[in-house]
């Protein structure tokens, strides 16, 4: 009985093997059949990109106005005064509730 199906063995083997890479290339993890949930994250990562991309070219240009050839003096002193909580005495501080 082996003998007569000795022949057929690799034939088996590389139809069996064929079968396995044919099943995993439609319904594995990047197979034609994920094409949509790819798409779906494509889209995702694009609206992230271009949060993120509007995000950076907001702080380069906030870091534009803190460089020394567009610096106000005045404009520093007075953000720094605010994010440390100084004042100086000759101030006015009227406090908020927020």
């Amino acid at each position: 009985m082996l003998a007569a199906i000795r022949p057929f063995l690799p034939t088996a083997l590389l139809a069996a093997l064929i079968c396995y890479f044919a099943v995993h290339g439609f319904i594995g993890e990047g197979g034609l059949l994920q094409s949509e949930v790819r798409d779906a994250t494509l889209i995702a990562k694009r609206e992230e990109l271009a949060k993120v991309t509007a995000q950076r070219h907001e702080l380069e240009m906030r870091a534009r106005l803190l460089r020394d050839e567009s610096l106000s003096a005045d404009l520093l002193e007075e953000r720094a005064r605010s994010l440390l909580g100084f004042a100086d005495p000759r101030d006015y501080v009227i406090r908020m509730d927020p």
